[in-house]
């Protein structure tokens, strides 16, 4: 990408799309365009033909999802499917027929089977039943991934895909009932160290294991990747377009709980409620693919978490 290269960023007011605005404006990047749900519904075929047609971005980072956790996931399964499938349908669609250069499509690590091997290693797509909690989010995605695949075979296009493990950081969504696991503990022991609750409550048995990404280091690959992953058509032809994004290591839930109880200063007690799920065991990717081209996350859960509490909390 040229410093003025015209880049479309979709989905710019969520975790992902906000910081990959910040990370490219700080980079230099002085042409960037982007539109709120209010301004172009992505769901709406004609407004996105229409949005390609006037504006036609070069680069385009499709960061626009509906997301959540597992809560939101089970409530809303009919929407997870149907609104993910025409955000990046019509996307995607349109970046071929007006001559985008280059797409980068943001996937999710549940994309991979539930029982997944560990580290878990991009060619296990599509090897085992997927986790039955977001299935609908990630058929989605794994329909994405292959719609990018399938241009980039029938059309020659330069569509690719990045599978970032759980994110976390700064404009995340706190929401009590749709929130992933770190904003909620976030928000449960801020509210608690505040009124002074004597308890928290955690879901599951704290054994689950999880790989976490501070959202500035997934919006420094994502940039790396548009700049420098270029699949061949053997690769393509192999299904080679999609690199895991991670740190490579992971944590327990009791130990992130640990750590977040140390930061928050939280001096009450955490209640485990074990009648709760704990979801996928484990997850952990394999991040060689992407370490061998040169990239290395920077930034630690420690000091992730102490960012993102102490953005959470001047937020208020």
């Amino acid at each position: 990408m040229e410093k003025t290269s015209k880049i479309y960023i979709a989905g710019h007011t969520g975790l992902v799309g906000s910081v990959l605005v910040r990370k490219l404006q700080s980079d230099g990047y002085s042409n960037l365009v982007y539109r709120t749900f209010e301004e172009l519904d992505l769901t709406n075929q004609r407004a996105v033909a229409d949005f390609f047609a006037s504006e036609k971005p070069e680069y385009i980072f499709l960061a626009a999802a509906k997301v959540g956790g597992i809560l939101a996931n089970n409530t809303y399964p009919a929407q997870f499917i149907y609104e993910n499938l025409q955000i990046q349908n019509n996307i995607i669609h349109q970046a071929y027929v007006s001559g985008v250069k280059k797409l980068l499509f943001l996937g999710s690590s549940c994309i991979y089977p539930r029982d997944c091997a560990q580290p878990i290693k991009e060619e296990y797509l599509l090897t085992g039943s997927l986790e039955s909690t977001n299935e609908p989010y990630a058929i989605a995605k794994i329909a994405g991934i292959k719609m990018c695949q399938s241009y980039n075979r029938q059309y020659d296009t330069n569509f690719i895909a990045v599978m970032p493990t759980n994110l976390y950081g700064p404009n995340d969504n706190f929401d009590k009932q749709n929130s992933h696991v770190i904003p909620a503990l976030i928000r449960k022991f801020y509210e608690a160290k505040t009124s002074g609750v004597p308890t928290v409550e955690v879901w599951g048995t704290g054994a689950a294991r999880r790989e976490f990404l501070f959202v500035d280091d997934m919006a420094d690959g994502c940039v790396f990747l548009m700049n420098n992953f270029n699949p061949t058509k053997e690769q393509n032809d192999r299904g080679e377009i999609f690199v895991n994004l991670g740190t490579g290591t992971d944590v327990s839930i009791k130990e992130l709980v640990g750590l977040l109880v140390d930061i928050s200063g939280f001096k009450g007690d955490v209640v485990w409620d074990t009648s709760k799920p704990d979801g996928t065991p484990q997850k952990l990717l394999d991040v060689s693919r992407i370490r061998n081209m040169g990239w290395n996350s920077k930034i630690d859960l420690q000091t992730g978490l102490r960012l993102a509490y102490e953005w959470y909390s001047h937020s208020l």
